[in-house]
């Protein structure tokens, strides 16, 4: 399995009781990769756009380990996400930056999260 299949699929927020992302999906999408998410909302789940997913570096991690990363970014009016996506030891781990772009005077902010396979 190659460094990017190993990102594929459908992953689940180890943290059920999140207030951000609940589930993130990596797909093949022609020679490229798609990136999409499933947001918590108030009155229900949030679909996130589907966003093309951009490989970032074949990482060298501690112990050896070699690691693949993504960068996609969601422009959702309102608001800029800028996720980065990689498995450390096993643990898929979403960091978001998020950034407002309109006038709410809400703060950006930066989140990181822990996702497992769904099987």
């Amino acid at each position: 399995m190659t460094n990017e299949e190993e990102l594929l699929g459908r992953w689940l927020n180890t943290n059920h009781e999140t207030r951000g992302i609940s589930e993130c999906t990596v797909a093949r999408a022609g020679d490229g990769i798609t990136v999409s998410f499933v947001g918590v909302g108030e009155d229900g789940p949030i679909h996130w756009p589907t966003v093309r997913g951009t490989p970032l570096a074949n990482v060298e991690e501690e112990a050896g380990q070699r690691t693949m990363a993504l960068l996609a970014t969601f422009e959702l009016g309102f608001m800029r996400a800028e996720t980065h996506i990689r498995i450390n030891k096993g643990v898929f781990v979403i960091v978001l930056f998020a950034t407002f772009l309109d006038d709410s005077g809400r703060a950006n902010y930066l989140n990181r999260e822990f996702f497992y396979r769904q099987s």
